[in-house]
């Protein structure tokens, strides 16, 4: 694997899914997820975050797309946090705030080895087209928990449900882009006081 690298798979009796993550990409996607809407906010990280990402996902979506949406965050999460290594180097914080049309949303990111998620977003109406916008909490709390990461998302304006999403995943795109980024002035060091993370 090139270094910040990783590929993790992660079965259950509900998912059987396989990320491939390169943070340091070119913005390079293959999305499989079964959830059409889902792979169009997941190619939103990819190309606003300049990662390659690869995410083949088989769920019980005969029941719904819940377990799915939430295991791809979960594995999502453990694939950045096993690429990222001891973050020596890193910005280690990142934060982006995006418009489209009418909607504007803030992401901002801690590398801090500590899951904490705070989710402002109150969509302006429950689906987009059959995807239920519940599942982006649901997706965000996976991630972060594995991850470990603090993750603040906050929705500032917004009519339209789409936008609003697409601003949120683009944000986060920028966000961890920013965060991951190296650090010319942390060359050897990791991003703390008390000396890990």
């Amino acid at each position: 694997m090139n270094p910040r690298s990783a590929e993790i798979e992660r079965n259950t009796s509900e998912t059987q899914i396989r990320v491939r993550l390169a943070l340091d990409g070119t913005g390079r996607a293959r999305l499989e997820t079964g959830v059409p809407f889902l792979d169009h906010m997941l190619d939103q990280i990819v190309r606003h975050g300049l990662i390659d990402l690869d995410v083949i996902a088989h769920g019980d979506l005969h029941i719904d797309a819940h377990h799915t949406v939430e295991d791809i965050g979960i594995t999502l999460g453990m694939a950045f946090e096993r690429a990222v290594g001891d973050k020596t180097g890193i910005r280690r914080y990142g934060h982006s705030y995006v418009p489209l049309d009418e909607a504007l949303s803030r992401v901002v990111v801690d590398f801090s080895g500590r899951p904490g998620l705070s989710y402002g977003v109150e969509f302006p109406r429950a689906r987009i087209g059959d995807f239920d916008v519940d599942l982006f909490g649901e997706f965000f709390r996976g991630f972060v928990n594995h991850a470990r990461v603090t993750l603040h998302i906050d929705n500032l304006k917004g009519q339209n449900a789409h936008h609003v999403a697409e601003t949120i995943f683009k944000a986060f795109g920028r966000a961890l882009r920013m965060a991951l980024e190296p650090d010319e002035r942390m060359q050897g060091a990791i991003p703390s006081t008390k000396g890990s993370l």
